[in-house]
């Protein structure tokens, strides 16, 4: 049974070392990490609106760009996150 064990923890370690995670973690996608991490740095919701995407942008952006004592990298991480975002949302036709 010890050895049983033993040979389970092993395999557990190894999975952990070879994919990253542990065996009872969702896979999930880099695309939807970045998504999430886009979200919480604008601070909106999974069902925002083009509009609230925008706006949540504008105000990050108020407070980040380096005219206002923020630096570059934030202002390209908040593009990035606004233009994630826009482009996650469905295109419609017109």
């Amino acid at each position: 049974m010890v050895r049983l064990l033993f040979f389970v923890a092993l395999g557990v370690l190894a999975w952990r070392a070879l994919t990253g995670r542990w065996p009872w973690e969702p896979k999930v996608s880099a695309r939807a990490q970045a998504v999430f991490r886009a979200r919480k740095l604008l601070g909106v919701s999974s069902n925002a609106s083009r509009e609230e995407i925008l706006t949540a942008h504008r105000q990050l952006a108020a407070l980040v760009h380096p005219d206002r004592g923020g630096s570059n990298d934030q202002m390209h991480e908040a593009n990035a996150a606004r233009d994630l975002l826009l482009d996650e949302l469905p295109h419609q036709l017109d």
